[in-house]
């Protein structure tokens, strides 16, 4: 199997060359960049599965990077590192189209599970695109190509809300605890994960309003209960 391919756009130079040295020593093939401004000619170049950007760059920002690389490219898979934690950086990221955040001081393990998640769910599309095809009251959602849609419209999820969805489905009229959403998607239950669920849920109650037998029930201290209809 071919190595996956990654975009690594780090400017603290000790960090990034201990992140490198741990992803290609687990068999990740990495091209690193310092320079926010150079970091999309080398997109052009080494043309990654997955981009790893850091936000606060010289010259520019991980943001303007990942819309530029979304010009591009509006599937590859984009992880975010910030030392940031405000809401509105998370939603700012999410809505130029990133799949997943990771707050630093960051444990390579972490790091690791989570480009292998995106890796098992992003890596077969040949195999699984005509899978996995899942009937939510009036929508239709496409699991691998991350869609969500109905007659009239069709919604571009971004891999963590692809993968919360599929999570509610898979657990659909029971109750779910939030820790065990949590150990699914990102491998912990810290208060910075805790934040990113938040958000997810509330973008996904937004795309599924048009019907509303569709429900994302709050289960007030212990998780979530997802309803359908049957369309």
């Amino acid at each position: 199997m071919a190595k996956v391919k990654i975009l690594y756009v780090e400017d603290e130079s000790f960090l990034g060359k201990i992140v490198k040295e741990s992803l290609e020593s687990r068999g990740f093939e990495i091209f690193m960049e310092e320079d926010g401004g150079k970091a999309v000619a080398l997109y052009n170049t080494c043309k990654p599965d997955i981009c790893v950007l850091d936000v606060m760059l010289p010259n520019k920002d991980g943001f303007q990077i990942a819309e530029e690389i979304r010009a591009i490219n509006e599937k590859v898979p984009l992880l975010f590192l910030t030392a940031k934690s405000q809401t509105e950086d998370l939603v700012k990221g999410f809505k130029i189209g990133g799949n997943d955040y990771i707050r630093k001081l960051f444990s390579m393990e972490e790091l690791i599970v989570r480009l292998e998640n995106i890796v098992k769910y992003t890596g077969n599309k040949e195999n699984t695109d005509k899978k996995e095809v899942i009937n939510i009251g009036k929508y239709t959602f496409h699991l691998p190509r991350q869609v969500l849609s109905t007659k009239d419209n069709e919604q571009k999820l971004s891999f963590c809300e692809a993968e919360l969805l599929k999570v509610l489905y898979q657990n659909r009229d029971k109750i779910i605890a939030r820790r065990d959403i949590l150990n699914l998607l990102w491998g912990n239950d810290n208060f910075f994960n805790s934040r990113n669920l938040d958000v997810y849920i509330t973008k996904l109650r937004g795309y599924l309003k048009a019907d509303p037998s569709v429900e994302i029930l709050t289960i007030k201290g212990i998780g979530y209960r997802f309803l359908m209809g049957s369309g």
